[in-house]
């Protein structure tokens, strides 16, 4: 018994140095920083590489793991990546994780593997699952709106995949004021546990807050989880001095071309490095703080491509207060 103890409190340390936020008004928590398996864990990329990021993540203290069911690339492997580390070294510790999954782009051939309806939601969870080798997630999303299926069946997919106990919760992502609203509205009336909307935040992109939803999900007690909040690399060192060799813009990334960089973006890039040197903090450090620094934002999910790169994240946690000075400043910058 002494030993079990002994195991238990080591094992405890890891929770010390994060900090956990509530999902709107839900029991749920998520760590501050959450580790999104978008890019770097699919079936080209060094599993080894992939397994040394969700250990040092956990060990850190990141207990989110977030997924969908076209990462990768191909298709699926980031979860089944995911459930070869579960089974190695998670299993375990499956009470202390929160595992999630989505559902909403194209994912396979045939009028059935995309969008929004009932048949494609259920298979693809059904997918998800037996990828990862878990009996449920704890957070089941719809990754985007459906401008033809009708909200209320697909609102009914999730309430009632959370009735068979596949997911604990039910998420949104992508969903612009009004999907979020009506959302809100039928998941209320099926008595469905709905707690966050998974939206694209960062310095660079002010999208929730132009449209209302940072400031609507607080108020009806949603959470919000923050991707991209480095703006796919941007807010980073990458790209300071232009766009390096072997970068994701220098190889035509479909998520970030050359476009993106414009003259007058690297020289806003540039002025917010110099400040986030000011606050003792690299750049994309200073982004990922910017993102949590009101508590309208719950989680910021981060990428990586290597460990050490999960341990600067982490890094942010006791710099995530801004002066009202800084913050005039990051605005002045981006105008």
């Amino acid at each position: 018994m002494a030993d079990i103890a002994n195991i238990y409190k080591a094992d405890s340390k890891r929770y010390d140095e994060m900090q956990y936020n509530r999902v709107g008004r839900s029991g749920l928590k998520f760590p501050a920083v959450s580790l999104g398996l978008w890019q770097n864990f699919g079936s080209r990329d060094s599993y080894d590489n992939s397994r040394a990021m969700c250990r040092t993540a956990f060990d850190l203290g990141i207990t989110q793991f977030d997924l969908a069911n076209n990462y990768g690339p191909v298709y699926g492997s980031a979860e089944e990546t995911f459930g070869k580390i579960m089974e190695s070294d998670f299993r375990p510790y499956r009470d202390e994780m929160v595992i999630t999954s989505k559902a909403g782009y194209d994912m396979w051939d045939g009028p059935y593997g995309n969008w929004g309806s009932r048949k494609y939601l259920m298979a693809s969870l059904d997918q998800s699952l037996k990828r990862m080798k878990l009996d449920y997630v704890d957070i089941f999303y719809h990754h985007r709106m459906d401008p033809e299926t009708p909200l209320e069946e697909t609102m009914q997919a999730l309430a009632d995949i959370v009735r068979s106990g596949k997911a604990l919760y039910a998420g949104v992502s992508n969903y612009n004021l009004e999907y979020t609203k009506r959302a809100v509205g039928l998941l209320k009336e099926m008595h469905c546990p709905f707690i966050v909307n998974q939206r694209r935040y960062s310095i660079l992109d002010r999208g929730i807050e132009e449209d209302g939803v940072k400031s609507y999900c607080k108020e009806a007690g949603i959470g919000i989880i923050a991707f991209s909040p480095l703006a796919q690399g941007l807010l980073s060192d990458k790209y300071l001095h232009g766009v390096p060799e072997g970068s994701r813009i220098a190889k035509g990334s479909r998520s970030l071309n050359k476009t993106a960089l414009t003259g007058d973006k690297l020289k806003k890039i540039q002025a917010l490095d110099e400040l986030a040197k000011k606050r003792g903090q690299t750049l994309a450090q200073m982004a990922l703080s910017w993102v949590l620094k009101d508590d309208e934002v719950c989680s910021v999910l981060i990428g990586a491509s290597t460990p050490e790169q999960i341990r600067e994240n982490i890094g942010i946690l006791d710099k995530i207060s801004f002066t009202t000075e800084e913050l005039n400043c990051i605005d002045d910058i981006c105008r």
